[in-house]
C-alpha cells in the first residue's frame, strides 16, 4: 500500500523553489500601492458626479463639464494603475498636477463659484495630489535601478 500521508517539510527542498519564487516576484512586483487604486477610482467617480450631488449643474455649467471630464480621467488612471501598474505609475505625477488644477479650477473655469463648489474642488484636488504623491513615491521606491 502506498504512503499517502504528507509530511510537513520545508519548501526550500522543493525542486522548483527558484522558479516558484521568480513567478511570485513577477506577480507581486510593482504592486506596493495596490491599496491606493480603489480610493483613486472612487475619487474619480465622485469628481465626475459631484455637480449632480451638490446641485450646481445650472449655476456652473462649465464646471459640470470640467468635473465630468476630470473625474473620468482620474478613474481611467486608476483603472490603468490596476491593469498595468509597472507602466502606469509613472503617470502618478500627472494625477498630482490634475489635483493642483482641480484646486484652482473653480476660479479659472467657473463664474463666481459659491463656497460649496470651491470646497468640493479643493477637497477633490487635495485628495488627488495626496493619492498621486503616494503612488509616485511608492513606485519610485519599488522600481529597481539598473
Amino acid at each position: 500500500m502506498a504512503n499517502v500521508s504528507h509530511s510537513r517539510s520545508d519548501i526550500s527542498t522543493h525542486p522548483d523553489v527558484s522558479e516558484m519564487r521568480d513567478r511570485y516576484a513577477r506577480m507581486v512586483g510593482g504592486r506596493d500601492v495596490a491599496l491606493v487604486d480603489g480610493p483613486v477610482f472612487l475619487l474619480g467617480l465622485y469628481c465626475a458626479v459631484s455637480p449632480w450631488i451638490l446641485h450646481y449643474t445650472t449655476s456652473q455649467p462649465a464646471l459640470v463639464t470640467h468635473n465630468l471630464i476630470m473625474g473620468i480621467a482620474i478613474a481611467l488612471l486608476a483603472l490603468g494603475f490596476t491593469r498595468a501598474p509597472e507602466r502606469m505609475y509613472g503617470l502618478s505625477w500627472a494625477m498630482c498636477a490634475m489635483g493642483a488644477w482641480m484646486i484652482i479650477s473653480p476660479w479659472v473655469v467657473g463664474t463666481n463659484p459659491d463656497t460649496g463648489v470651491v470646497l468640493n474642488s479643493i477637497i477633490i484636488g487635495v485628495l488627488a495630489v495626496v493619492l498621486g504623491a503616494v503612488c509616485a513615491v511608492t513606485a519610485t521606491k519599488s522600481t529597481p535601478r539598473a
